[in-house]
């Protein structure tokens, strides 16, 4: 039991540990790194290195919470692994919620979003934590009246979506922004790739076992080790 459980711990590591992000977008995919494929675009919300500049302008803003305080990096920051380090998000006036700040690394891949899956796509999820009373509280028509009294995002959106800063814009180019963060060419994809020597024997027997008799790859499957489905595994049930 002792050396599974310290297999599972370095396969853990070599998975999901050292792998790099890739921010640029080149053409209209963004640049995908070792294992993965290139994530899916929405056909009315085509990604331009244009439109991945003016999401990422407001990702890092804190203009667009109520006091100016709060950005969407502020739970979800680049250096904390695009979360937040911590077992709750805090938004505005020091709040904390509930849950968790899920990493948007390779969000881009998942169809639902937030933890229970009630968005569909970067684009449904975007605008969520902008009203959330206890993330950034900004009504959202205030917010959008905000950016348009700033002359670079008017002209931005203007020149990028032939419109002024709207819902649906400002949505569309904040997730062009996310899908562009992208986590790969970890070992595993490079053992994937031919590289046999860069998994030591230990991580290999992990990988035998995340595979095979350990059965985790029945849900963890797939290039982002994930099914995307809802799954009860017992957390939170009690027996009688």
């Amino acid at each position: 039991m002792h050396r599974l459980h310290s297999n599972w711990i370095v396969l853990t590591v070599l998975l999901c540990g050292c792998a790099a992000v890739a921010l640029a977008a080149e053409g209209d995919v963004p640049k995908v790194p070792l294992g993965l494929k290139a994530p899916p675009i929405p056909a009315d919300n085509p990604l331009t290195p244009e439109k991945v500049e003016l999401g990422k302008l407001l990702y890092f803003d804190p203009r667009l919470s109520c006091d100016d305080t709060t950005s969407c990096a502020s739970c979800h920051d680049p250096k904390k692994g695009w979360s937040n380090s911590d077992n709750f998000a805090t938004g505005v006036r020091n709040q904390r919620g509930g849950r968790s700040a899920p990493t948007i690394i390779n969000a881009a891949y998942s169809e639902l979003q937030f933890w229970d899956g009630r968005a569909h796509l970067l684009e449904g999820q975007a605008l969520g934590p902008i009203q959330n009373p206890i993330e950034m509280d900004h009504k959202l028509e205030e917010c959008v009246a905000k950016l348009n009294k700033v002359p670079h995002y008017r002209e931005q959106f203007r020149k990028i979506f032939k419109t002024d800063v709207t819902p649906e814009s400002l949505a569309k180019a904040i997730s062009s922004f996310e899908r562009t963060v992208l986590s790969g060419n970890a070992p595993f994809d490079k053992f994937k790739a031919g590289d046999k020597a860069v998994l030591s024997e230990a991580a290999q027997r992990g990988m035998n076992v995340f595979f095979n008799k350990g059965h985790c790859s029945a849900c963890h499957t797939g290039p982002n080790f994930s099914d995307q489905a809802f799954h009860n595994v017992g957390v939170g049930m009690s027996v009688a």
